[in-house]
Parts: structure tokens; sequence; C-alpha cells
């Protein structure tokens, strides 16, 4: 009597479990990731060696332009409204709800207080073509130190940091690290790009 042949099935894999744990993924990563804001000046940053990091959260940024314009920014929703709060009662302002919900939302600005209500309330689109002059750093009109000293207030555990362009016009860079010695902060970081080392 012949042997019967047993036929041979190739193996499968399911492959639905791999499928699913890929959509899950992507799913959350879609729903973690935060978009980064639009700046509204790009600065050409100087490279330097240092390897240290600045921190995530916490950081108080202030950006000077080529130009010489001075940007302000500081992360946190509840301490960019508290901080708008604290600047309108020092000039005598009133920002709405409203405002202090946009503001808390917005990038970085570089706007006299005097500007900032009018520049809340245009919509996004619009905010992205208005040329911003830069805060006030001058000695009889130093907005740039309010803001510094009220957002301590707001945040007592902020970092600062300066990024500046690498064409940056000195004085204005002399003036924004006076502001900050003036105010006792002895303590900041210069944001660099990385210099690329040379093969040997």
């Amino acid at each position: 009597m012949g042997k019967v042949k047993v036929h041979r099935a190739s193996p499968s894999l399911d492959m639905t479990p791999m499928v699913d744990l890929g959509f899950l993924l992507v799913t959350f990563f879609m729903l973690t990731a935060t978009a980064a804001p639009e700046e509204p000046v790009s600065v050409d940053m100087p490279s330097s060696v240092s390897e240290i990091k600045i921190p995530e959260t916490n950081v108080l940024l202030i950006t000077i332009s080529k130009e010489g314009k001075v940007f302000f920014s500081i992360d946190g929703k509840y301490n960019r409204q508290e901080l708008l709060n604290k600047m309108g009662e020092r000039y005598n302002i009133q920002f709405s709800e409203e405002d202090k919900s946009r503001f808390a939302v917005m990038s970085s600005f570089g706007l006299p207080i005097g500007n900032l209500k009018q520049y809340i309330d245009m919509p996004p689109d619009e905010r992205k073509n208005v040329e911003q002059p830069g805060i006030p750093v001058d000695s009889l009109n130093n907005q740039l130190k309010d803001w510094i000293i009220f957002s301590r207030m707001t945040n007592p555990s902020l970092r600062i940091a300066i990024k500046g362009d690498s064409d940056s016009n000195y004085p204005v860079v002399e003036k924004v690290i006076n502001t900050l010695i003036d105010n006792k902060v002895n303590r900041f970081n210069l944001i660099t790009n990385m210099e690329r080392t040379k093969p040997s």
C-alpha cells in the first residue's frame, strides 16, 4: 500500500495586531504632539561647543533679531495669563479675559505694551503681517525690565535664556544683559547652534 502524501501548508503570520499597534502609535503621537508656534522673527544663532541643553519648561526667552529688535516669550498658559494681568495693572491697560486667553497661546512678541492689546485683538493671519518694532529697552523706557520682573513674580522657577542673531548689534545685547543684571538676574543662558567639529 502506498504512503499518503501530507500536503504542507506554508506558515502564515497574522499582521492584524501589528497594523492595530501601528495606528495606535500614530494616533498617540498626533494627539500628544504640540505644534511649535510660528516665530515672528528668524534668528541665525552663533555657534559654540557648549552641550548644555535648555530645559523644556519654565523658560523665559528673550530673542534679539539681526536688526536689534527685542522679542519676549514665556511658556505656560497660566503664567502668560497672570503675566499679562500684572503688566496691565502696571501700565493701566484693561485686558479682557478673551485677551488673556488669546495671549496665552501666542508665540513670542516684540511690541511696546501700548500696542499689545490691538495686536492681540487681530486675527492670527493678520498678526503674521505686522512689522513688530521690538520691546523697548532704553534707559528712559525699559519695558523689558517690567516683563522680566513680573515673569519672575509669576513663576519663580523660571530659567532665562537669550537667543540672539550672530549679526545683532552689540549695544542692544548689552542693554538686554544689563537689564537682567540690574534686576539681580546673574545666571542666564545664551542659546547657540552646536559647532560642527572638523574631521581630523
